[in-house]
């Protein structure tokens, strides 16, 4: 196969002027992921150039990924570079420091002002023990008939800053603790109304907030099998398997399944990243997507009390220590016959820690048809998908992810909301009784689920048929009809074509629909219109917070279903970089503040996905799984239909 893009003659100019030197065999493809050796290399140069010791941490080590024009024009065994980005905390500053792994050497150290980096996995425990030792705590304790802490649960949760003279410049942290003896699920006896604020970097309890006191509940909400008893009877088994084998191959991190190509990596920030994705047509592997993956999740809580008021999570900038994504188990999270594919993060020490089966391929037929009609006789095909996989665990929330490549050349994107709810602690036993439930719903005695939303980012680097794109907006617009027409209205399409950034800040109205695509600048299709991939939105939400709520500020990508940018290979993360103890206004606020131009120009596409959840009493102890998608739909990508050489 040839790939037919633009990027041929840049690769050439790019790999020239690169000092491109060979690596480990064990690297296939210049996106693959970090080897054990490679996080090694990382220590030995910082230890080395004497930037290591006992009391380095390490945020994150990702890979420094090539110039884009090479890894397009990158063929199997030609060589590349391999470099790594380490965050570090050393002698009281936080630096970025990019390592040359090939050539062992210390390619640039700079310290970072003004920021806060991603929460460790040690400071999640690391003051508990000074709480349970502070005479305010204790009598707080005391105070809720707690005279044991034996059995008291705590945790170190990352409150959001919201602009306060306590949080500004200071690494602080919220204490929040549970008593569950006897259960498994302490989520349903946490104590109500105490927080501990303590200073993480100066190791000290700052104050002691309480709200008041409400008994723990003695609620047992264990779903395990021996608590819930025997289970219901499912007749009838149901066996999918493949005699002869999985349909796709893999080559270390490249992944071919009947039409598709494409590479998936884990990310400890984000999970799956899947690049360079294309899709065989007439002989021809033709460039769809350069990348996708998670960019940012949002959570913020509706209940104004100081326990819950800092509860507006930017999950994924401010928790991946440890890996965003955790292990999927088979016969349950995946197929059993599902390839599993491992992953490695950095630990606080910044050794490299194994994290095994993080993402799943399998395919799936769910009895879909891809396309049929009745006429003399009904013809149909059906339909199988290829499912890439993984779930994040932030806490007592699950996310599943999956990216399902389609025969008919579209990738559906979805998001399954599960885990456990978040609740407090209240006087009222039920619903009725009094108002209690304001801020969110009863779902056990004594227990009120927090109202809350979660948005969802995703960044898609769309490279259709080369890297020279243009955006439009197929608006749908009503049409009034002459008097003499039997018809008095009809809707006609109206392309609308943002010049630049600020016209490209959009919303889903379905009073005002409209499509919209990324255009080639150098193909058309077989009736002439540029080739196209449109973005089919699903059920959003608009955000109910206020223009001048801290929360929404810091996370200000939630403002719009969409922005489009060019591409520039530093922005990635909706919130910014680092968007730990934030100000408002960085990431995408701040890039397109420049109002940049987005027409003939390689484009990134920046979607937001969300939900306001009212829990309800089906979802506890455990959530169903909720489901929102979108879908990247070829749209005059092709000539016909891709999906009629499906086999009978």
């Amino acid at each position: 196969m040839r790939l037919e893009n633009a990027w041929g003659r840049l690769a050439i100019a790019a790999v020239a002027s690169l000092a491109v030197v060979e690596t480990a065999a064990a690297q296939d493809h210049p996106l693959d992921p970090l080897t054990f050796q490679e996080y090694w290399t990382v220590l030995e140069v910082l230890r080395q150039e004497d930037r290591l010791d006992e009391g380095t941490v390490f945020y994150n080590v990702s890979l420094v990924e090539p110039d884009k024009a090479i890894v397009w024009a990158f063929t199997a065994g030609d060589p590349f570079a391999r470099r790594a980005k380490a965050v570090i905390g050393h002698d009281g500053e936080t630096v970025e420091a990019v390592i040359d792994l090939a050539a062992g050497s210390l390619e640039s150290w700079s310290a970072l002002e003004g920021i806060q980096p991603n929460w460790l996995s040690r400071e999640f425990g690391s003051t508990v023990g000074l709480v349970k030792q502070h005479p305010d705590f204790i009598a707080a304790l005391e105070a809720r008939g707690i005279d044991d802490m034996t059995f008291v649960e705590c945790l170190v949760l990352p409150p959001s800053y919201l602009g306060t003279d306590e949080q500004r410049g200071r690494r602080i942290g919220h204490v929040t603790c549970a008593h569950g003896p006897g259960v498994q699920n302490t989520w349903a006896r946490q104590i109500s109304g105490l927080t501990v604020v303590v200073d993480l970097d100066a190791r000290r309890v700052l104050r002691v907030v309480d709200e008041g006191i409400v008994p723990v509940p003695d609620t047992n909400a264990d779903y395990d099998a021996g608590s819930l008893g025997p289970p219901r009877e499912v007749p009838g088994p149901i066996r999918i398997d493949q005699p002869l084998g999985a349909g796709f191959t893999r080559r270390g991190n490249l992944v071919e399944w009947q039409k598709w190509r494409f590479h998936v990596r884990s990310d400890q920030r984000v999970g799956p990243v899947i690049s360079v994705v294309t899709y065989e047509d007439g002989g021809a592997r033709r460039p769809v997507l350069y990348q996708g993956a998670l960019s940012e999740i949002f959570v913020p809580y509706m209940d104004p009390s100081f326990t819950w008021a800092h509860r507006t999570f930017l999950d994924s900038g401010e928790v991946f220590a440890g890996g965003l994504t955790k292990p999927l188990r088979p016969g349950v999270d995946c197929p059993d016959d599902a390839l599993f594919l491992d992953g490695l993060v950095a630990g606080d020490t910044g050794r490299p820690q194994a994290r095994d089966g993080v993402i799943c391929l399998f395919e799936r037929e769910a009895g879909d048809m891809a396309w049929r009609h009745y006429g003399q006789s009904t013809d149909g095909r059906k339909k199988r998908d290829l499912v890439v996989r993984s779930a994040a665990v932030l806490g007592n929330y699950d996310y599943v992810f999956d990216w399902a490549f389609q025969q008919d050349g579209s990738i559906k994107v979805s998001v399954g909301a599960t885990g456990i709810a978040e609740v407090k602690s209240v006087e009222a036993k039920t619903a009725g009784t009094g108002d209690d439930d304001r801020y969110g719903r009863f779902v056990d005695e004594h227990l009120v689920a927090v109202n809350h939303d979660h948005y969802f980012n995703f960044r898609l680097d769309l490279d259709v048929d080369g890297p020279t794109n243009r955006f439009v907006v197929d608006r749908l617009v009503q049409k009034t009809l002459p008097a003499e027409s039997p018809r008095r209205s009809i809707w006609v399409q109206e392309p609308f074509y943002p010049a630049s950034e600020s016209q490209a800040k959009l919303n889903v109205h379905l009073a005002r629909p409209a499509l919209w695509r990324v255009l080639s600048g150098s193909r058309v299709n077989g009736v002439g219109y540029p080739t196209s991939y449109q973005l089919n939105w699903g059920k959003s939400a608009e955000t109910l917070l206020s223009a001048d709520d801290y929360p929404r500020r810091r996370a200000a990508f939630i403002d719009h279903h969409l922005w489009v940018t060019p591409y520039e290979p530093s922005e990635r993360y909706a919130a910014g970089e680092y968007s730990t103890l934030s100000e408002p206004g960085m990431g995408l606020p701040d890039w397109t503040s420049a109002d940049r131009g987005i027409q003939e120009t390689d484009l990134v596409l920046w979607h937001t996905i969300g939900m306001h959840h009212l829990v309800r009493a089906e979802d506890w102890p455990v959530m169903p799984v909720l489901w929102h998608t979108f879908e990247l739909r070829p749209f005059d990508f092709f000539d016909r239909n891709p999906a009629l050489d499906l086999p009978e």
